[in-house]
């Protein structure tokens, strides 16, 4: 049988819930987005969880709640899924990427504080942080951490830079459900997070995202705005605000109320397949697996990226890798390289170097948490094979 590059987790318990639902009246705006509300809210210990239709949708919330707005900067990283950047400049805000940590490819926390520091004094120093082009430049409202393949971003320092500037924190948890920071649940770590739950992710609601957080004016802000800025009293035609259509709909709900139930399976079966590969890549002197950091006291495992060292070449190994049936996919392609991103901002290669080695190098493995062991074994092999050509 082919091993597909991921595959949802679905049992008996998904299709009962999401049937269920099919059998009343409501496919919007019930029971069942209530019920996963409350249950992601405890799950993860916020006082606060809004359901929206993609983690996307999450990130372009939390960014006007920190009220940014045009030309407003907000610091972030290029080594992620386009989304996170994409969410800043749906307010007409600019990402501030900086370089990231060569061991995790989290955003690296010491060029947080310079390129924070730098930016709150402006002039030259501010500048050596902005993309070449650019229009007006507001002020520094947020950071946006991003929890890379779900492994937590390190937040201390993060959070102690947001203090010491009257920033906002973003956290994008959007690949690191049920993952910990120094004992801490990942998305409990800012002022508001986004989990997302496409079905490579370790629970699916189809499409699907969730904010939590714990001020009860930005929850209510949330729900509002994704819901085309109707308040709670507001009448069903009456708008408050400029809002979006970004609701959760009932049978995706009902599909995340079950999946959370089972979570924790969830995730020990993902790190189970994650240390399978762990061992049969042991003794690949061209691949470097996954490294944690000190503080990460749990691993929620998104997917697992190994890098491709020299002189072995990464895109080879991939074409080599898909000839012999196993898929394999480059993770991440550098945000600032993406076309739109050079045409707009005027970025160039070089201009982060950590990013774009990690980009070059790193490989996604087919992965989820439906995996049994001769399938991982196979493709270790397949890919000591295409190294060894």
């Amino acid at each position: 049988m082919p091993i597909p590059m991921s595959s949802p987790d679905i049992t008996a318990a998904e299709i009962a819930a999401v049937n269920q639902v099919l059998q009343t009246s409501y496919l919007s705006i019930g029971p069942q987005i209530v019920a996963f509300e409350q249950a992601m809210a405890q799950y993860v210990g916020l006082p606060h969880a809004v359901g929206v239709n993609s983690g996307t949708s999450g990130l372009h919330l939390c960014c006007i709640a920190a009220d940014a707005r045009d030309g407003d900067l907000v610091i972030t990283t290029p080594f992620s899924f386009i989304a996170s950047a994409n969410s800043i400049l749906y307010e007409r805000a600019i990402p501030v990427f900086v370089d990231v940590d060569p061991a995790t490819g989290n955003i690296d926390p010491t060029l947080v504080a310079e390129a924070a520091a730098d930016l709150k004094r402006g002039g030259a120093a501010a500048a050596r942080w902005l993309p070449r082009r650019h229009g007006p430049i507001g002020a520094l409202k947020a950071i946006m951490p991003v929890h890379a393949f779900g492994q937590p971003a390190d937040m201390d320092p993060i959070n102690a830079v947001a203090a010491e500037y009257g920033l906002r924190v973003i956290e994008d948890a959007c690949e690191a459900i049920g993952s910990t920071y120094k004992g801490q649940m990942a998305g409990t770590l800012g002022d508001a997070a986004v989990f997302a739950f496409y079905p490579n992710k370790q629970m699916t609601t189809g499409e699907g995202g969730m904010i939590v957080t714990r001020p009860d004016d930005w929850a209510a802000l949330f729900r509002s705005l994704r819901n085309q800025g109707r308040d709670v009293f507001d009448a069903w035609l009456n708008h408050t605000r400029l809002g979006y259509n970004y609701r959760l709909d009932e049978l995706s709900a009902a599909l995340g109320v079950a999946q959370l139930h089972r979570i924790e399976e969830l995730i020990a079966r993902r790190a189970q397949v994650a240390a399978w590969y762990h061992e049969q890549l042991a003794d690949l002197e061209l691949v470097e697996r996954p490294q944690l950091s000190p503080h990460t006291t749990r691993m929620s495992w998104f997917v697992y990226v190994v890098r491709i060292l020299p002189p072995a070449d990464r895109n080879t190994v991939m074409q080599r890798l898909a000839a012999a049936g196993i898929p394999s996919r480059p993770y991440f392609t550098p945000i600032h390289l993406q076309p739109f991103y050079r045409d707009l901002f005027g970025y160039e290669r070089g201009d982060f170097p950590v990013t774009e080695q990690l980009g070059e190098r790193s490989l996604a493995l087919p992965f989820s948490s439906v995996m049994q062991e001769e399938q991982v074994a196979e493709v270790a092999g397949c890919l000591r094979m295409a190294l060894h050509a």
